[in-house]
């Protein structure tokens, strides 16, 4: 079986590419997908849906899905601030988060109905240190938080237990990014303690068995502090899913691990574009172009830039073009959406370079790609069972799926 997944995360059910990468990575073999409620509104959920209806019953059975909940926010915002839901943590104004009883059983239904199924093979709770996150602000003791958080933590045992008495779910487990911390770290979610709390609900329920399976985390090239927590897992009989693989932190930033190619055709629309803006009207277009190019080195990744660009940029641009004419702005439009397409490649290749700095000693013994020698190192560790790879385009199923074939 393929130790490639596919991952959700930015999947959509109106992007058609979309659901053709997931039919294909079906067709090539991958039998896992990962995604969770709150994946573009339950897009992804939907997505899945869509694209298993190409696919006859035995291929459907052989498929897995594992899914998540947790978060709080847009659809399900909304919905809480109408109806509230209990033991809500507030994290910040967009984001909420809760793993209550009834939260569960109203986002296991959703999820259900947007994935068209009876049964989810695995459901996660989705990184439950939200509490802890939220206690620590508010100045909580470190054993106070930990009391509270296992009491909500085995709350949701409880209720995933009869989830799989009712056959809603095959199985469950925990997605955390803070099985990848330090037990030093005041975020660290002792995963220890987790089967303890696991066999109390099954017991309770009269489980002779409890159906606690999987772990999910972070861990790649950069991030391995989360192997001393899959090396747990393995000796108690859990599965563990990475993910994360190709966008890792380190030292407070992000980074993509993964080469590209600088862009051929860029100079070409800066140049055009540069030539229509040198003018007294767009001055401020052309001064901001300068700007851009002067800077496209300084992002240390790609994700920064792409916030960059929608809360700065292309506001900005919008306001600079309102002096043209309908017909004009048309004309000018088209030229910005090339120039700003070639630009983030040069970005992309810019943080790349700046990236393989970083990795220059871990990198040292790969003669590979960066995304080659950062997938490479997660299909040779033992205690992993899955890595999660968000996939958004047929070539890239091909490429990764490739590397793990060699």
């Amino acid at each position: 079986m393929k130790k490639i997944a596919f991952g959700t995360y930015r999947i959509s059910n109106h992007n058609p590419e979309h659901i053709t990468a997931l039919k294909h990575a079906i067709k090539s073999g991958v039998r896992m997908i990962d995604t969770s409620s709150n994946y573009m509104d339950g897009g992804a959920e939907r997505a899945i849906a869509l694209a298993l209806q190409s696919f006859d019953e035995d291929v459907r059975d052989e498929m897995e899905i594992v899914s998540k909940f947790g978060y709080i926010q847009n659809d399900n915002m909304a919905r809480h601030k109408e109806n509230p839901f209990e033991e809500v943590v507030e994290y910040s104004e967009n984001c909420f988060h809760c793993i209550s009883q009834d939260f569960i059983q109203d986002q296991l239904a959703k999820s259900l109905e947007r994935l068209e199924v009876k049964t989810i093979d695995c459901y996660l709770i989705h990184n439950p240190e939200y509490y802890l996150l939220d206690a620590i602000n508010h100045g909580v003791e470190k054993d106070d938080r930990l009391d509270e958080m296992y009491k909500r933590l085995f709350d949701a045992f409880m209720s995933l237990e009869l989830a799989v008495q009712n056959g809603h779910i095959k199985s469950y487990g925990i997605s955390s990014n803070s099985f990848s911390k330090l037990r030093s770290d005041e975020e660290f979610l002792p995963y220890e303690d987790l089967l303890t709390l696991v066999e109390d609900a099954a017991s309770e329920l009269g489980n002779e068995f409890h159906s606690f399976t999987t772990i999910e985390l972070p861990l790649n090239i950069l991030e391995k502090n989360g192997l001393k927590c899959t090396a747990w897992a393995k000796e108690n009989g859990l599965r563990v899913l990475v993910n994360r693989p190709l966008n890792a932190q380190h030292d407070g930033l992000m980074y993509r691990l993964a080469d590209y190619d600088e862009s051929r055709e860029y100079y070409n629309h800066f140049n055009e574009l540069m030539e229509v803006s040198d003018n007294e009207s767009l001055r401020a277009l052309f001064n901001l172009l300068e700007q851009l190019d002067d800077n496209k080195h300084k992002f240390a990744w790609i994700g920064d830039y792409d916030s960059f660009l929608y809360s700065q940029i292309i506001p900005h641009i919008k306001k600079i073009i309102e002096v043209l004419d309908e017909e004009n702005i048309q004309s000018m439009l088209n030229r910005i959406d090339l120039f700003l397409s070639e630009y983030r490649k040069m970005v992309a290749y810019e943080c790349s370079k700046h990236t393989r700095k970083i990795l220059k000693d871990t990198l040292v013994e790969c003669k590979l790609s960066m995304q080659e020698c950062a997938l490479t190192f997660l299909l040779q560790r033992k205690s992993v069972d899955f890595i999660l790879v968000g996939m958004r385009k047929v070539s890239y199923i091909n490429e990764v799926l490739a590397l793990e074939e060699k």
